[in-house]
């Protein structure tokens, strides 16, 4: 059984962090899907591939891996730079502005 543990990004919709703090482990697809001539749906008999744990540590994902004897990969976040302004939202309204405050 292989399986892969990273820590998800934020979705697109938002500028938050929010449930991107755990980390998941996810296994591989064992068996390929197949479509229904009937109906067209997409199945699978495998069933692990539906399953996703989460972990509140990268360490704790890894003990769960190494205890029950699957094989995994860990991908590592790619941590994005906080954008701080000196100021901040707090600038836009200041009374020592150096320029004219057009809106």
């Amino acid at each position: 059984m292989r399986a892969r543990i990273y820590q998800p990004a934020r979705t697109a919709m938002s500028s938050g962090t929010a449930k991107t703090k755990e980390w998941v482990l996810d296994y591989a697809p064992a068996s390929a899907r197949d479509v229904d001539p009937l109906m067209g749906w997409t199945s699978s008999s495998d069933t692990q591939s539906q399953v996703r744990l989460k972990f509140p540590t990268k360490e704790a994902a890894l003990d769960y891996a190494k205890e029950n004897g699957i094989d995994v990969i860990v991908q590592e976040p790619k941590k994005r730079s906080a954008n701080i302004r000196p100021g901040g939202y707090g600038e836009n309204f200041a009374t020592n502005r150096r320029g004219a405050w057009t809106h």
